[in-house]
């Protein structure tokens, strides 16, 4: 029997790839950890008491603040969103993009900027793309990126 984990995973979940939902859902019952997927939209989600959602009123950010107001020192976020993560860092907590990169004291400056850079180049009207498609590279990485953290984690908060 595995001993339940002493902090929480969290998903930004109205921008999370489904072909990632179930790395997640194996993490949780491989590790006996709690996950609530946060969205502005209804989910579905595989019956579980450590499986859960929180649907939040529509608009910007609020999904986001919903997650920071209620996640605690070592918890971990999965999300995109960089403004998000650098929140998530600030509060102690670990935050990880949906592609496997483990967001950092070291590198949020440096993504942060990045993305102001790029929103402005959009704001000037240049044409910037989007995101490449998920790919089996990605979904590697970012099982990868999951397990390391939630493994650190559990030593981290051992007791």
């Amino acid at each position: 029997m595995t001993t339940p984990a002493n902090f929480h995973l969290w998903i930004d979940a109205d921008a999370i790839p489904n072909v990632l939902k179930d790395i997640i859902y194996r993490a949780s019952d491989r590790f006996a950890l709690e996950v609530t997927f946060v969205a502005n939209q209804a989910l579905n989600v595989p019956r579980s008491t450590r499986i859960k959602t929180l649907q939040v009123l529509a608009g910007a950010d609020v999904a986001d603040q919903t997650i920071v107001e209620r996640m605690q020192t070592h918890d971990i976020v999965v999300t995109q969103d960089i403004p998000l993560a650098a929140q998530v860092i600030e509060k102690g907590g670990v935050a990880i993009h949906p592609r496997g990169e483990i967001f950092t004291v070291n590198n949020i400056k440096a993504r942060l900027h990045l993305r102001d850079y790029m929103d402005s180049l959009r704001g000037a009207g240049v044409q910037t793309g989007g995101p490449a498609a998920m790919n089996e590279r990605d979904k590697r990485e970012f099982a990868n990126a999951l397990e390391q953290t939630i493994r650190k984690q559990i030593r981290v908060t051992k007791i």
